[in-house]
């Protein structure tokens, strides 16, 4: 790392009962985006684990050199490090954290249930890609941060104010690997969705819904832009996140030892 973690962007985990809750941010932002939410499963009695992906959190030079297979790993190394812990396990995670979330689902079929917030679905265009390929050749290493997209006034995101373009195009190549396998998610998924959102198409919520191999809920979110978790609707999100694992993992369990 070149810098220290950045105040409330740590790793956090909390101990609970029996079942499991892993939360997963999103493309260079940090756990603090998703803390409201890990806190409120918490609460809930949910053994929880928010992980700290590879580049993130500190300075965006940390992420230049990291790529989809480095996030991949750290979400997998999670997953089953909370799994070993807990009976069963519900992953929630935002945006890339959601790309990474229905990835593990495609590959985990023991996984109790999903709920994606803005997830990445739907891959970028050719053209785009394009344009951002001309950029690195160009020698641009980092274009504006895409971070703290939120309608709530005071609100903000702590993540970078940069964004490493060939960081994003690894992303891209992820979200291309993972779009043929969505079919392969059988477990319950919640989908929370924002009307307008200028990170994250819409559209990859209508790809998700239609493509996922089990059942699906979406909820749509009137109020909220890119990073809901922080906006007007992070409330209804907590709540429909807990009560979604609660559906499908019966409660929290119990108590670890």
């Amino acid at each position: 790392m070149t810098a220290p973690i950045i105040p409330g962007a740590e790793p956090w985990s909390s101990d609970g009962g029996s079942h499991g809750v892993l939360v997963l941010h999103g493309f260079t932002g940090n756990p603090q985006s998703m803390r409201p939410l890990a806190e409120a499963a918490a609460r809930a009695g949910y053994t929880v684990d928010m992980p700290l992906l590879p580049g993130h959190g500190t300075a965006v030079e940390d992420m230049v050199p990291t790529r989809w297979e480095d996030w991949l790993g750290a979400a997998e190394g999670a997953y089953q490090g909370l799994a070993k812990r807990c009976e069963h396990v519900v992953v929630s995670g935002l945006s890339m954290g959601g790309t990474l979330t229905c990835w593990l689902a495609a590959h985990h079929a023991e996984i109790a249930g999903i709920a994606v917030i803005n997830p990445m679905i739907d891959p970028p265009s050719a053209e785009y890609r394009a344009i951002v390929r001309t950029l690195l050749a160009d020698g641009m290493e980092v274009a504006d941060g895409i971070g703290s997209d939120i309608a709530k006034e005071g609100s903000a995101e702590a993540a970078y104010q940069g964004s490493p373009l060939a960081a994003a195009l690894s992303l891209f190549d992820g979200v291309d690997s993972l779009y043929p396998q969505l079919g392969a998610i059988h477990c319950p998924t919640l989908l929370l969705s924002s009307r307008e959102d200028h990170v994250v198409e819409p559209v990859s919520g209508d790809v998700l819904e239609r493509s996922v191999g089990g059942p699906i809920e979406r909820v749509f979110l009137e109020r909220s832009y890119h990073v809901a978790t922080l906006d007007w609707d992070a409330p209804l999100i907590e709540e429909r996140v807990v009560a979604f694992a609660a559906e499908v993992l019966g409660g929290p369990g119990d108590v670890n030892t």
